[in-house]
């Protein structure tokens, strides 16, 4: 690997919903779920470097239903969703400035162009700054970051707001966000009607071996991509790849994003991300888990839902 530096019927989905949700929470009669170790700070920013994985050949496990095996629980590892454009850089407008020069920082999770800088039309851009400059004094609702209204984090926020989950059904790719959930189908090829608008869009997918290729849209246009204010609209495309390793133990989530209404062009975005498991350390942001307590010997991890509270004074600072 290279360095790099810079479909469901409803029913079904309602049940394997409340079922996840048994699980989820430890409510099945032989288990239950014990609290998690006190939290250790091991960074938000894990890496400013990050291989890249090609796709090919899936040489990993299988599920029984013939989908590479890529369950557990993920995340990003260069940075949370403070800054989409230079990662660790942190809030623009905070009066804190980064700890290291930009050349040593992650580079910006757009990889295409190679400006880093997301294509936005004159007046987009324009909507971005003004985001940008009520961050921290959002007397208006357009200014209030969603997560301070504990909305899903969207496409592709949810991807390094906290760690996730990855569960595989016979079908179905399911994500378990910090913020909500997300359903993959395999198993069909159309997208829901246009009126209906998704947080997290309308995604279906099939594998092409160690990938997962995924096509989206009805997005509801609401959800941005960090506190830098970056967005898609009602209009938006996405074309996503997630490209497993085959130790299982990385993949980078590689999208093209397509908005003639609000882009100039379309441009990619690449989010590398790592497998937990049980020989780390819940930390409190990558990694929030449980361990069940069952009859068997085997490790169980779960995760553990994150209460949100709206006003959160990390979110726009006092938006009401």
């Amino acid at each position: 690997m290279n360095q790099l530096k810079f479909n469901f019927k409803p029913a079904a989905i309602v049940m394997i919903g409340a079922l996840s949700l048994l699980s989820l929470h430890g409510f099945a009669e032989d288990k239950k779920t014990e609290p998690a170790p006190p939290p250790t700070n091991s960074g938000i920013n894990q890496e400013s470097t990050f291989p890249q994985i090609a796709s090919g050949k899936w040489t990993g496990p299988f599920l029984p239903d013939g989908q590479p095996d890529v369950q557990g629980f993920w995340s990003n590892t260069i940075a949370n969703h403070n800054n989409f454009t230079d990662p660790q850089g942190g809030i623009p407008g905070s009066g804190r400035a980064p700890k290291t020069p930009r050349e040593q920082r992650a580079p910006s999770r757009v990889s295409d162009p190679a400006s880093g800088e997301v294509p936005f039309q004159p007046w987009a851009l324009e909507k971005v700054k003004e985001f940008q400059a009520h961050f921290h004094d959002p007397v208006e609702q357009q200014w209030v970051e969603p997560l301070a209204r504990c909305a899903p984090g969207g496409v592709p926020k949810s991807f390094y707001w906290h760690g996730y989950e990855i569960r595989q059904y016979p079908g179905y790719v399911f994500f378990y966000f910090n913020s909500g959930t997300r359903l993959i189908h395999l198993n069909k090829k159309n997208h829901l009607p246009d009126n209906i608008k998704l947080w997290n869009g309308d995604s279906y997918g099939h594998w092409e071996g160690n990938t997962l290729v995924v096509d989206v849209k009805n997005h509801n246009g609401k959800a941005l991509f960090g506190r830098t204010g970056e967005f898609i609209s009602e209009n938006g495309h996405i074309q996503e790849r997630f490209i497993f390793s085959p130790d299982r133990k990385r993949f980078n989530y590689v999208a093209v994003f397509t908005d003639p209404t609000v882009y100039t062009k379309p441009f990619t975005v690449t989010i590398p991300a790592r497998r937990w498991t049980e020989n780390d350390e819940p930390n409190g942001w990558h990694f929030e888990v449980g361990q069940a307590k069952h009859k068997g010997k085997n490790v169980i991890l779960e995760g553990e839902e994150r209460i949100c509270a709206e006003n959160n004074a990390a979110f726009g600072m006092g938006a009401q």
